[in-house]
């Protein structure tokens, strides 16, 4: 089902766009995720943990976690935590959601109904 947007509502709807994107929260999430990515041992860091996360999962499956899995994924976690680069990015995407709950709280309002309800039965 496609919904044609009249021209008041396309207008308001692209300006929230740019508002949002042009938001503190989102330019700090920008310049993190760019930071983040452009960082290899960061990059690094996360691709290791994923990959011993999966291989756990898998282990986990045919019952063969060992005490030693455990305590490598522990140490990679604590390697993450304490890496400063992935913390900002995560502590920066945690703001960006968090103001896109008030942009949504605050339509919701307006509208007088549950606007993100709304949005997701709108999606494929």
């Amino acid at each position: 089902m496609q919904t044609i947007l009249t021209s008041n509502l396309n207008e308001a709807t692209q300006s929230l766009i740019e508002n949002i994107l042009a938001s503190e929260p989102f330019l700090r999430y920008h310049r993190a995720q760019i930071q983040l990515n452009t960082t290899p041992e960061a990059m690094d860091l996360l691709r290791r943990l994923s990959q011993l996360q999966a291989e756990i999962r898998k282990k986990q499956s045919n019952g063969g976690v060992t005490q030693e899995d455990i305590q490598l994924l522990r140490q990679v976690q604590l390697e993450v935590q304490r890496n400063g680069i992935i913390m900002d990015y995560a502590r920066a995407q945690e703001e960006a959601v968090n103001f896109l709950r008030l942009v949504n709280n605050e339509i919701s309002q307006l509208l007088g109904v549950n606007f993100a309800t709304l949005t997701n039965h709108a999606t494929c």
